[in-house]
């Protein structure tokens, strides 16, 4: 049975750089460095392992990507 993860996207914004839980229309944080935006979301999935934090580049593509807590595989690999 798998568990449902909490996913967080660090996106570009307007005023920022902003966290956001995947699924949300609401920004869980708002800052003006990418930095500071990527530490906070970090430190949010720890603390609600299983989890996910989804890194964006200013274009919106994927940069990186970090798992936390059990990230059992659904496919051979």
């Amino acid at each position: 049975m798998a568990t449902d993860r909490y996913v967080l996207h660090v996106t570009p914004n307007v005023n920022g750089w902003e966290v956001k839980q995947q699924g949300s229309d609401e920004t869980e944080w708002l800052v003006d460095d990418k930095d500071n935006a990527v530490n906070h979301a970090r430190e949010l999935a720890k603390s609600n392992q299983p989890s996910q934090v989804i890194i964006h580049t200013r274009d919106g593509r994927i940069e990186t990507e970090h798992t936390y807590g059990d990230d059992p595989r659904e496919t051979k690999g």
